[in-house]
């Protein structure tokens, strides 16, 4: 967790629980797609540029995979957090947690889940993976699992039985690697066009171990990640976080902020039926979620 400075408390402020809550840190949470250490680095900047326009403390915190910070959100230790689709139709669902808005990259809001391997593998379809390996990320990752087992689905495969070995690599950077070095025959992962020219892999090898790598199959577009907020967070601190991110790259610093942190290149304006398509995967890829948190 990253502790940045607080506004300096007013002496005249009267101790009643709306006042009480501004003094409170705001408690931001990231999620860990790849690198931690790196996440963690990176996050820290944004978070002192959002300490700064909120005139309030921000902790940034950053859990070990995306299922803690549903729980997070469930035990009302996060006030906002970088969600993936998945995890967010999860902690909306059973921590009513508000989608504000939503990453771009490129031309559109949407990316893709990618089933890939190594050229050498001789493996063309998704047939070809039956009794073989297979690496996902975490199992709330939506290009990293959700959409791979609608598409695994689709095909007549199940990866309960129909698999050799399955590795939850915990990220999209292990999952690439474990690929890459044959400790699997394939994975799953992200690319933000069907081709994979822009995919987790670009960031990660060079260009001619990329050269080795072939895209297998391409989920349908998904929207993308996105930025929630607790039910618990007054409106007009919401209102304010937005338009903060809305304008962030606007600026030279903090479209480096962006970049650097999730590669970010702008934030635009989301809503809850943008992701009703991740409910549908759920249901496809046999997935239960929770009974719907009652008011």
């Amino acid at each position: 967790m990253l502790l940045l400075s607080a506004c300096p408390q007013n002496a005249a402020e009267t101790n009643t629980d709306q006042e009480a809550s501004k003094n409170t840190p705001l408690r931001l949470g990231f999620i860990p797609s790849e690198n931690t250490a790196e996440i963690q680095r990176n996050a820290q900047p944004l978070v002192e540029s959002l300490s700064a326009d909120l005139g309030r403390e921000v902790q940034a915190v950053l859990a070990t995979d995306y299922t803690g910070l549903v729980e997070a959100f469930r035990n009302g230790s996060l006030d906002a957090a970088f969600l993936t689709p998945a995890s967010y139709v999860m902690a909306a669902q059973e921590a009513g947690v508000k989608v504000i808005l939503r990453t771009q990259r490129g031309e559109v809001p949407y990316y893709y889940s990618v089933i890939f391997a190594r050229k050498d593998s001789q493996i063309k379809s998704l047939a070809d993976l039956k009794g073989k390996s297979m690496a996902f990320g975490d199992n709330l990752s939506t290009a990293g699992y959700i959409f791979p087992l609608k598409m695994f689905k689709a095909a007549g495969i199940d990866p309960q039985t129909d698999f050799e070995n399955v590795l939850f690599s915990g990220g999209h950077d292990a999952t690439v690697l474990a690929v890459y070095n044959k400790k699997v025959a394939a994975g799953a992962t992200y690319a933000n066009d069907k081709a994979g020219q822009d995919a987790a892999w670009q960031h990660i090898l060079k260009p001619e171990q990329i050269a080795e790598l072939e895209v297998i199959q391409v989920s349908e577009p998904i929207p993308s990640d996105n930025l929630c907020v607790s039910k618990t967070l007054p409106e007009d601190v919401v209102k304010k976080m937005q338009q903060f991110f809305l304008n962030l790259h606007t600026t030279e610093a903090g479209k480096k902020q962006l970049y650097d942190l999730y590669r970010i290149e702008r934030f635009v304006e989301a809503n809850d039926t943008d992701y009703q398509g991740i409910r549908e995967a759920f249901e496809l890829s046999g997935i239960q979620l929770k009974a719907k948190e009652q008011p």
